[in-house]
């Protein structure tokens, strides 16, 4: 695939990513990290940079909150490091900072530097400069914290900016600005942040690090969309990725200089950096050789990844940097990542570097290596460095993974005018309320009486009712489209400010330059509003006047400054004399000022304590008046972080419980309300009561699935003595009419085992009882044989006798006491299972005979191909035709269904569907009572046949895996309403028909796409449904094949490996057989067609 040029002949497409597609595969990438960074290796580390103490004290309470949500494993260490004392060090001086900050966090809390550190709390470093120069200087004192640092993989954010574009951002940091792309996968969680998706992107580009050590650095205002997953970094060297873009646009950006020798991809190239050029003219493109064939250059996207030695030379550096910290604090210079640093890796700017401050050092220590550029010509790239910017990402191509609403209260359309295309995050919107097209409500609470315009933007903006306003004088405030308005809480003041501005404003433009206010040119809002130019700004010298330093901004009572704002955009009907004498004499701040003043503890507890009233609000109105819908698990993780009163509000919302188990069960499932009370005991940090409460979980689910099975049978559930559970089924030959005297019978029962492509998860309860599922299978003959089956005979002797073919055997005498539940380790509780489920046991047919069962599965156990259900089928089957019940199909599958709830190991239709039914099969199940089953045999072609028969291997793992312990991971999840299981089963369902439709049209190949992605979703469903060994196993055989999968639920057993052709089959074939790390064992198989 790859191969090196000495030119630019090759034409790459100028299609980019799909942004869906990139975002979904990244956020399950990250998932699974999360979950099982075993496997998945995560960031050793995550670092952002800070502009002050104060805001890195912000940025630990958001990485705090990353992880409390699953965005950042547990084992990764965070750190969010200020500037020095915060003075502005530059992006390369703080980087330095930040790894010589992890480098002192390591030292402090691991005891032999020799050893792997693992860190669970944040921390927070640099905000002094610890007296260190003596050690600094030793390079044999900082071997071992290098050695260990250069072993790390991290992740480092540039976060440290004044957000000077984004004013509203301003507070929380751009970087944690709200993104909800992809928010409507899980409705009842966070509202996504764009630090949430550029964890996502990140994670993908960890495994291109393999197990070698380097830093990911990245910058908090570009979103890079691209698979970062299939990235190539060159050895020992720095990279910098790069994605062609016009010539129009590179001249207000970095532009990198590409050596014509490439290593060319599919989608990429890698070359070395020739040079590097900023805010280029077209001039300097041209004769610095930067345009490409089809007429581009190369975009620097801020995206550096740094490995191996060149890794190491930036690790000693950085252990060693404070004196040149030193240096650059006490000359009052700064030190460019993009500029300076990494133009020691660049000869070609070595001339340039030395006139720079400190640039000869990093020549000396950085200059040994040099720098390559990977170009993924597919990257899109998305960058929030304006507020015009932010609404175009929400209302642009990307439109359609928006969630416009989320974790927010509005009122109905009748008392309310809020646009369609509005997008509405953790607000709490009030009657009477206008909101434009196209605008963004983020974080507030908006009373009556507000109207705002279209394209604005609210951010942490709470209108207090106004309770003194007479009908006649209604509290009235219009946002005019195209403005900001946010509030900052500030350090000493317990008031909060009214801040806001023109959409397009640039607060960096002069009034010499185009300044502007509210969209309007400074002239125009000095001479409107009569204020002089000494009002806003009070200093002398060179420092240019902006809306950056204007004191507008009056601090004073809320009302107050609503009308101020009126006043000073323009809209107020008041006396301009009186308003202007309120602003005069009031204590004003500019936005320079707000930077250095705000107080982000108290904004975290406002955003905590905002956030969970709504989610609490939200709860408590899906007990009341809902279905359950909810997700209560997720709704009170936030309600928890109202530290003083989240139990107490929980406690509140499980007294409202009782109610729930009142609702008719036929419209409110038991096993969800139990589940719901266990998930509100454990928010009340009631952990005993919930394990009490969790067995009525699951035999809700049990008795729910035996009502939706066993509807036309004379059936009824029955207590015994003990007051443990048992089932009669009674079929209608089961009389006392029936000839009771012996005859001898004898019944022989063999199935296959099935294979599934896709669909499973669909068909479990108590999925399947309240929703659709699709399962496309196959039934397969291993070996040439019937792998399972069972013989029944009767005899004179009363009593069951039951053997296996592991040479265990069990005599009962009276089969009466046969009852639930059953010891998990009784070898013959599925043979006992299918005593009751068919009636035998509370039935006459045992009263003048015995009956011998023996059973057998020719397959290793855990083997995921649906043993136990198939042989669970097929001991029905037989003991229905021995006593002459109905043994069609469809009732020994509904029967299994129960049995298999009885036996406490849950489990779906599909393992007995895909035994009983000969051949491919797609199958679907419609919920109610009766739960109803349709199965499809597929005919296929004696072409389509030959080719799977060709290209399919069937391989066992040697993974030894137990269903139920996934299934009932899964079911929980799915009890508790989570969306992101919701979805991926019902993605799956879906998957089952379009496999089915490519079955049909002999495309394997598609069908292997259609295997690869319901792999995806099952690791989604449960991280543990593969291990290191099964990813090791996938990994060589990829090159080979065009979809592979584990067959059933995973976690071991059996895979399905769908080879590219039947060529690459026979040589995959070949090498696991003779593959003795993997030790494997590849099956002969064939279609099991009609018996």
């Amino acid at each position: 695939m790859r191969q090196m040029s000495s030119g630019r002949e090759r034409r790459f497409s100028k299609q980019k990513a799909d942004l869906a597609s990139v975002l979904r595969k990244s956020w399950y990438h990250l998932r699974l990290s999360v979950r099982h960074p075993a496997r998945v290796p995560t960031w050793d580390a995550i670092i952002l940079t800070a502009a002050s103490p104060e805001q890195a004290e912000l940025y630990e309470w958001q990485l705090k909150r990353a992880k409390r949500m699953g965005r950042i494993a547990n084992s990764t260490v965070t750190l969010a490091v200020p500037d020095p004392d915060g003075q502005r060090i530059g992006s390369g001086a703080a980087t330095l900072n930040a790894i010589y900050a992890l480098a002192r966090h390591y030292e402090k809390l691991g005891h032999d530097l020799g050893q792997e550190v693992t860190v669970t709390r944040s921390c927070s470093f640099g905000s002094s400069l610890p007296d260190d120069s003596s050690r600094s200087s030793n390079g044999n004192a900082l071997l071992p914290v290098v050695n260990l640092v250069a072993k790390k993989h991290i992740l480092m954010l540039h976060a440290g900016g004044d957000s000077k574009r984004v004013p509203w951002a301003n507070p929380m940091g751009k970087v944690f600005l709200p993104l909800p792309y992809l928010a409507a996968d899980d409705p009842d969680g966070p509202v996504p942040l764009l630090f949430d998706h550029i964890l996502a992107i990140a994670s993908c580009a960890r495994q291109s690090f393999g197990n070698e050590g380097g830093i990911f650095i990245m910058t908090g205002d570009v979103l890079p969309c691209f698979d970062a997953s299939s990235m190539v970094l060159p050895e020992d060297t720095s990279c910098i990725i790069t994605v062609p873009i016009t010539l129009d646009i590179a001249s207000n950006h970095g532009v990198i200089v590409a050596s014509k020798a490439q290593i060319l991809g599919e989608n990429y190239t890698v070359s070395l950096v020739d040079n590097l050029l900023q805010k280029p003219s077209i001039e300097e493109l041209v004769s610095s050789g930067a345009i490409l064939d089809d007429g581009r250059t190369l975009l620097d996207t801020g995206i550096i990844a740094v490995r191996g030695k060149a890794w190491l030379d930036l690790v000693t550096l950085a252990c060693s940097c404070q004196p040149m910290i030193l240096e650059l604090l006490k000359n009052k210079k700064e030190m460019s990542l993009y500029e300076d640093l990494v133009a020691a890796w660049v000869p070609a700017k070595h001339d340039w570097l030395c006139l720079r401050p400190l640039g000869k050092d990093l020549i000396s220590k950085l200059g040994k290596q040099r720098m390559s550029t990977y170009c993924a010509y597919d990257l899109l790239f998305l960058h929030f460095g304006t507020s015009s910017e932010v609404l175009e990402h929400l209302s642009g191509a990307g439109s359609g993974i928006v969630g416009r609403r989320h974790l927010c209260s509005i009122p109905a359309t009748t008392v309310s005018d809020i646009a369609a295309s509005a997008v509405i995050l953790s607000s709490k919107i009030a009657p009477g309320v206008s909101i434009g097209e196209d605008s963004l409500i983020y974080d507030s609470s908006i009373s009556d009486g507000m109207q705002i315009g279209s394209q604005s933007i609210v951010v942490g903006v709470n209108v207090p009712e106004d309770n003194d306003t007479t009908v006649e004088n209604l509290f009235w405030f219009m946002l005019p489209d195209r403005h900001c308005l946010w509030e900052v809480p500030l350090v000493g003041c317990t008031k909060r400010v009214l801040v806001y501005c023109g959409i397009h404003d640039n607060p960096k433009n002069s009034l010499s330059r185009d300044g502007t206010f509210c969209g309007k040119p400074w002239e125009k809002v000095l001479c409107d509003l009569g204020i002089q130019e000494s009002d806003l700004w009070r200093f002398n010298g060179r420092q240019e006047k902006c809306l950056w330093n204007a004191k507008v901004y009056p601090v004073l009572d809320y009302f107050e400054m609503l009308n101020l704002a009126k006043w000073l955009m323009g809209l107020s009907d008041q006396k301009t004399k009186d308003l202007l004498h309120l602003w005069k004499s009031s204590d004003r701040v500019s936005l320079e000022e707000l930077h250095r003043s705000i107080d982000f503890p108290k904004m975290c507890i406002g955003l905590s304590n905002h956030q969970g009233d709504l989610a609490a609000g939200i709860a408590k109105a899906c007990v009341n008046y809902g279905m359950l819908g909810r997700n209560l698990s997720q709704l009170c993780e936030e309600i928890l972080q109202k530290e003083l009163i989240g139990v107490e509000i929980c406690k509140d919302l499980l007294a409202l419980c009782p109610k729930l188990h009142e609702q008719n069960p036929k419209i409110l499932p038991k096993s969800r309300a139990y589940q719901v009370e266990v998930d509100l005991h454990r928010a009340c940090r009631d952990e005993t009561r919930a394990c009490e409460l969790e067995h009525k979980v699951w035999a809700a689910v049990a008795d729910e699935t035996a009502s939706a099975v066993r509807y036309g049978f004379r059936e009824h559930l029955l207590m015994s003595s003990d007051g443990k559970t048992v089932i009669a089924c009674q079929n209608d030959n089961n009389n006392d009419c029936v000839d009771r005297s012996f005859h001898p019978r004898k019944v022989k029962v063999e199935l296959p085992v099935r294979v599934d492509f896709v669909g499973g998860w669909s068909d479990t309860p108590p999925w399947s009882l309240e929703r659709a599922g699709s399962v496309l299978n196959m039934a397969i003959n291993l070996e040439g044989s019937l792998p399972i089956g069972t013989i029944i005979e009767t005899r004179k002797e009363n009593g069951v006798l039951i053997t296996d073919d592991a040479g265990n055997k069990v005599y009962i005498g009276d089969v009466t006491f046969i009852a639930t539940p059953f010891d998990v380790n009784d070898p013959f509780r599925l043979v006992k299972s299918a005593l009751l489920v068919t009636g035998i046991v509370s039935g006459s047919f045992l009263e003048t005979m015995g009956l011998h069962i023996r059973t057998w599965a020719n397959v290793p156990r855990g083997s995921g191909l649906g043993t136990s259900s198939i042989l669970a089928a097929a001991v029905v089957k037989a003991l229905l035709q021995i006593t002459d019940g109905d043994q069609s199909n469809e009732n020994v599958a509904r029967l299994v269904l129960v049995l298999e709830q009885l036996m406490g190991t849950g489990g779906g239709w599909q393992d007995q569907i895909g035994g009983l039914y000969p051949g491919i099969k797609f199958t679907a199940s419609f919920p109610g009572i009766p739960l109803r089953l349709q199965v499809t045999p597929l005919l296929p072609s004696f072409q389509l046949v030959s080719e799977l028969q060709r290209r399919l291997l069937v391989v066992f793992t040697g993974q030894v895996r137990l269903a139920h312990q996934v299934l009932q991971k899964v079911v929980k999840r799915y009890l508790r309403r989570d969306n992101l299981l919701v979805s991926s089963i019902k993605r799956l369902a879906e998957l089952a028909k379009l496999g089915r439709e490519a079955l049909m049209n002999c495309d394997l190949d598609e069908l292997g796409e259609i295997m690869l992605e319901a792999w995806r979703l099952h690791q989604e469903l449960d991280p543990y449904c593969s291990n290191q060994f099964v990813d090791k196993l996938f990994s060589f055989v990829d090159p080979f094949c065009c979809g592979y999968k584990l067959v059933g639920a995973g976690g071991g057993g059996f895979a399905l490996l769908l080879a590219k052709d039947a060529d690459s089959a026979t040589e995959l074939r070949h090498k696991l057989e003779h593959n003795s790390d993997l030790d494997v064992k590849v099956y002969n198989w064939n279609i099991s067609l009609e018996r």
